[in-house]
């Protein structure tokens, strides 16, 4: 058992078996699945974990509750890696209200046909209190961050934000890892869509005394909150964390990495803060995701392959648009020899995308890197550098 406050115990697991979370995030460090408990004189338990991990997590809560039985079920977020153990807590503890608001219910029952709660049912709606005695808690509704049915929960009495997916992390408890690295690439994958959902969320949360953060994913957070939050911020608010360049490209045979190399060279030798070279067909897609966010600046560097681009290319800029990629610099290389088509293609690509400014220099190969291409590539990384 591990005390976060006087009544505060977390209940969570780590899984060091999971290779893909959500089948397509790559989590060499595994995940966490986070639950807690607050005991006061009423009991309430903080969502599930993972259906592979019930019999621990079972046990965790019961050297917690003693001869004791909790009173609720607090239910943050139905997603299964949450939500999974729902029927096997409530057959063990069959006296236990869930709390949840309509949409959590209509999930619950979509999840768990054969479960009845009949009237062991809380249905709360935003803003709505319920006391355990000492501990007042307030729900916080927060719709598509990530899921319709997301609320976080707020403990006026130890200050404490239950947040549900938000501020979490890849990456297991036991993990020794950067918090920022992992929590971004998480943010983007999982969340980044949701830019304006989340800047709701986060004004909702300005009038409230946090001194701790406990998601459902990752470290419980209590020191230099300010620094979460300002993250966050900026994330959602589609902001640029830190000046430099990312440099995204595939090359085929060589052709198009050999211009970006010199790209990144001469990006160097003229003082850019940072440059990033991400080759798409090699590197995880959601580490790139991850850094095209990061940085303001993006060259995209690809191939014209059967009229269009190369099938990395086309995943990578799909993955930014579909999380509403914006108010950055994009400039183009392309390389294609008898009918060069990739770089009207992946202009095209970002035209609902907001705020985009495109460099007045890019950079057309024909088949290989030549002399007026040293110049275009020389002026590009100038305009660059400006």
């Amino acid at each position: 058992m591990t005390k976060i406050t006087q009544d505060i115990a977390y209940i969570g697991v780590n899984d060091h078996d999971i290779d893909l979370f959500e089948g397509q995030y790559a989590v060499p460090n595994g995940m966490a699945y986070n639950s807690y408990v607050i005991l006061d004189d009423k009991i309430a338990v903080f969502d599930t974990v993972d259906g592979n991990f019930k019999t621990e997590w079972l046990a965790n809560l019961k050297e917690v509750l003693g001869d004791r039985k909790p009173d609720y079920l607090i239910i943050q977020h139905m997603e299964p890696d949450h939500s999974a153990n729902i029927m096997a807590f409530l057959e063990t503890y069959p006296e236990t209200v869930a709390v949840g608001n309509a949409k959590t219910f209509k999930m619950l029952s979509e999840y768990f046909e054969q479960l009845d709660l009949g009237d062991r049912k809380l249905t709360v709606t935003d803003g709505q209190t319920l006391s355990l005695g000492s501990h007042e808690l307030k729900f916080i509704f927060a719709p598509m961050v990530h899921w319709p049915e997301v609320m976080m929960t707020y403990d006026s009495t130890d200050k404490v934000l239950f947040s549900a997916d938000a501020f979490g992390k890849f990456g297991a408890l036991d993990a020794e890892e950067d918090w920022a690295c992992e929590a971004r690439r998480y943010y983007f994958g999982i969340v980044g869509k949701f830019g304006a959902q989340v800047q709701a969320v986060l004004k909702k949360a300005s009038a409230l005394d946090i001194q701790i953060i406990c998601s459902l994913h990752g470290p419980v957070l209590k020191e230099n909150l300010g620094y979460y939050l300002d993250l966050y911020n900026t994330w959602s608010s589609y902001d640029v964390e830190s000046e430099g360049v990312m440099i995204a490209y595939t090359s085929v045979y060589g052709n198009t990495r050999k211009a970006v190399q010199i790209l990144a060279e001469k990006l160097s030798e003229k003082g850019c803060p940072k440059t990033v070279v991400c080759d798409l067909a090699r590197e995880d897609m959601a580490e790139a995701v991850e850094d095209a966010f990061r940085y303001g600046k993006l060259i995209l560097a690809t191939t014209t392959y059967n009229g269009d681009i190369f099938p990395f290319m086309r995943n990578f800029i799909e993955s930014l648009t579909e999380r509403n990629y914006q108010n950055r610099t994009i400039g183009f290389i392309e390389n294609g020899s008898w009918a060069s088509t990739a770089g009207k293609v992946m202009k095209a690509m970002f035209e609902k995308s907001k705020n985009i400014t495109y460099l007045e220099n890019s950079v057309k190969i024909t088949a290989s890197v030549k002399a007026d291409n040293l110049l275009q590539l020389e002026a590009m990384a100038e305009e660059l550098c400006k």
